[in-house]
């Protein structure tokens, strides 16, 4: 249930980072995209493991689809040159350790790629499987996620 918690709220966190900006298709602006899509639609599993929205296989395929799918391209945004601006909570870290952090986004995919294709059947397993892809987003955001006061 903690991480649950924890997951939830990084989930929430990262729904609040993204900022308006003049260039859409900047790097930065994509990824923090990207990071309220996983956030959104882990907000969705969430409501449906803690038992305030009615399980829903659909919305639980759409929103496991919508993690997987993102997730494989999201470390393809990480260009050179895009370590700073825009308000990017990306660690200098990604850069040192680009293999790291693409096993990690990979592990996150994998996850959820499995829970779909053996879908949860209730709301403890959604929860169960919150449990582990929270901690596959808590592994990546410990190391590679900056902190922003």
């Amino acid at each position: 249930m903690m991480k649950m918690r924890a997951f939830a709220l990084a989930a929430a966190l990262a729904g609040l980072c993204v900022t308006a900006v003049t260039a859409a298709d900047e790097p930065q602006e994509v990824r923090q995209q990207l990071m309220k899509k996983v956030g959104q639609a882990a907000g969705a599993l969430s409501g449906i493991a803690k038992g305030e929205k009615p399980y829903d296989a659909e919305v639980i395929k759409a929103s496991l689809t919508t993690i997987s799918e993102t997730v494989k391209v999201f470390p393809n945004h990480f260009p050179e040159g895009s370590e700073t601006g825009m308000e990017t909570e990306a660690s200098p870290k990604i850069w040192e350790n680009m293999e790291d952090f693409k096993a990690k986004a990979a592990k996150l995919g994998s996850d959820a790629e499995m829970f779909l294709a053996e879908l949860p059947s209730d709301s403890a397993g959604v929860g169960a499987a919150l449990g582990v892809l929270g901690k596959d987003c808590g592994s990546c955001h410990e190391i590679y996620r900056l902190k922003k006061d």
